[in-house]
């Protein structure tokens, strides 16, 4: 069974802007393995700390990473963000 994706107004905005610098392939790659199960490792994810703590992010770049929190019941991965390193 698919999980479904449930975006933040703020990761819709990051969309955009991956799509405008060229990374909305490997976004659109990493979203698509969400789908099928939010801990499939590889690619690799981290759990993280501090104020994102209960997310998990995949690296997109170097620079940019995609946050998502995800809800177990429901078979959710909400997408918190999508561009930056953890703002």
């Amino acid at each position: 069974m698919k999980w479904q994706l449930i975006f933040t107004r703020q990761a819709q905005k990051d969309a955009k802007k991956l799509a405008a610098a060229g990374w909305r392939p490997k976004a659109e790659e990493l979203l698509d393995i969400l789908k099928g199960n939010p801990f499939q490792n590889p690619p690799p994810y981290e759990k993280l700390v501090g104020d994102l703590a209960g997310a998990y992010s995949r690296r997109i770049n170097v620079q940019h990473r995609l946050v998502y929190q995800v809800l177990e019941q429901d078979r959710v991965a909400k997408v918190i963000r999508m561009w930056a390193h953890y703002e």
